[in-house]
């Protein structure tokens, strides 16, 4: 079937009339919905304007109070500015008329203030405050707090504070007081005062703190000879007792405290110190051990002296007389060769560990010096490294190389004596040896001769 031109012509003009209806119904309810969008709108604007109109009037109303308020605080400045001046003018006559009423009192204010000070200074550390606690606090408000003049009672606190020091000052006192324990804790106990010195009690001497206002034990005792008087003197009741008294108050005390004990100079010396130890006491053991068996050797020797004619084995003149009996009827030349050859074999036992001493006796100050300079070294590398600063830094170096030194002395002459002693008696008992069997030979020679 076919479509002619007209046909299709009005099927398109009919297309063409159905959407320009449809758009035309589009656009018509767009410009509905602007306007009314532009009713509400303006409806908005206006109910913002509104609100705006009423807070500008509550603004107006802060602001109207805020300068009201500026206003009147400008006003009491004013008049507080007035009032501090004339405040300082009051003050300035004040003052003036203070000074002129209180005249030299301002100058014994100012000597009472000081002489405060130093009490305070004086009696704080004093250890008579241990016994009689508080007295200061008065005399640090004065010289520290006080603003005015100081009254009377004030004035006769100080004089009898330092009446009080200087009458204790004198008197050895005894009193109950706490004392801290160096293991911790605390305990009541008697205390013995010496004047303004020293404070004494069971273990010995004590030490005041003044800031805790405390009494604590020495922390290390001095020497025992010291610290004995010191008991004695805590045990006894009357009588005159000799002890040691510091009259720095206890300064002296607290050096000693950092003194070196025997014990502890000995261990400076280090290993080397304790090998020169080991050696001391082996050849000291062996020159006892020596000692003992040549005495009884000698014992023994002197027995056969008195009995020559019945030789014992037990000691070294009857094994010669023995192989003299045994030989009698040998020449003189082979006869002088057995006694010499018994001889020989006696002399290891009777010089043995001998040696051993003496050589002892030589190594000990060789190690001593080993000691210096071990010691010597080290001072030196902690002076490479730290500097020269602090001296306490070398002390153990340096101890280290005085005790070995010493130690090395030390050890050398008792272990040189002992070995002059047991080689003296080694040597007696060898020429006791030798001058019987020369006296031997000489009467079997005479016998060969008759």
């Amino acid at each position: 079937m076919k479509l002619t031109f007209k046909s299709v012509f009005a099927a398109t003009a009919v297309t063409l009339l159905a959407s320009g209806a449809h758009a035309q119904s589009s656009l018509d309810q767009l410009l509905e919905e602007v306007k009314q969008n532009r009713v509400s709108e303006a409806k908005l604007d206006k109910k913002r304007e509104a609100e705006f109109q009423s807070a500008r009037a509550d603004k107006q109303a802060l602001l109207r109070t805020a300068k009201a308020n500026l206003k009147a605080e400008e006003a009491r400045g004013d008049r507080l500015a007035k009032q501090f001046s004339d405040n300082e003018v009051t003050l300035t006559e004040k003052s003036t008329e203070l000074d002129m009423a209180t005249g030299d009192l301002g100058e014994m204010f100012g000597v009472v203030r000081q002489a405060a000070s130093e009490s305070y200074g004086r009696i704080a550390t004093s250890i008579v405050s241990a016994q009689f606690p508080g007295r200061a606090a008065f005399l640090k408000r004065m010289s520290e707090e006080s603003e005015g003049l100081p009254n009377i009672r004030e004035l006769e606190d100080m004089w009898i504070a330092l009446q009080t020091e200087m009458t204790e000052s004198g008197k050895i006192a005894r009193f109950n007081t706490e004392v801290i324990n160096l293991e911790g804790g605390s305990s009541q106990q008697e205390v013995v005062r010496i004047g303004a010195f020293n404070l004494v009690g069971e273990v010995g001497y004590l030490v005041y703190d003044d800031q805790e206002e405390k009494v604590q034990p020495l922390g290390r005792q001095p020497d025992e000879f010291q610290a004995e008087t010191a008991r004695e003197l805590y045990a006894s009741t009357s009588g005159v007792i000799p002890t040691f008294v510091d009259p720095s108050s206890g300064a002296i005390l607290g050096l000693l405290k950092q003194k070196a004990t025997w014990q502890e100079r000995y261990h400076a010396g280090g290993p080397v110190g304790y090998t020169i130890t080991v050696m001391l006491v082996i050849g000291l053991l062996i020159g006892f051990y020596k000692i003992i068996t040549l005495t009884l050797i000698s014992g023994k020797m002197r027995s056969q002296l008195n009995n020559p004619g019945s030789p014992s084995s037990s000691n070294p003149l009857g094994r010669v007389l023995k192989v003299y009996n045994e030989n009698k009827t040998a020449d003189t030349e082979n006869l002088e060769m057995k006694l010499d050859e018994a001889i020989l074999k006696e002399l290891p036992t009777i010089e043995s560990g001998i040696n051993i001493i003496k050589i002892f006796a030589a190594i000990a100050p060789l190690l001593g010096l080993l000691g210096t300079v071990l010691g010597m070294i080290a001072t030196f590398q902690q002076i490479t490294l730290f500097g020269t600063g602090d001296p306490r830094l070398m002390a153990g170096s340096i101890s280290m190389a005085l005790v070995t030194t010493a130690q090395g002395i030390i050890a050398a002459l008792p272990l040189i004596l002992m070995h002059s002693i047991v080689a003296g008696r080694s040597k007696s008992i060898v020429h006791i040896l030798d001058e019987q069997t020369a006296g031997i030979v000489a009467a079997h020679a005479e016998s060969e001769k008759a």
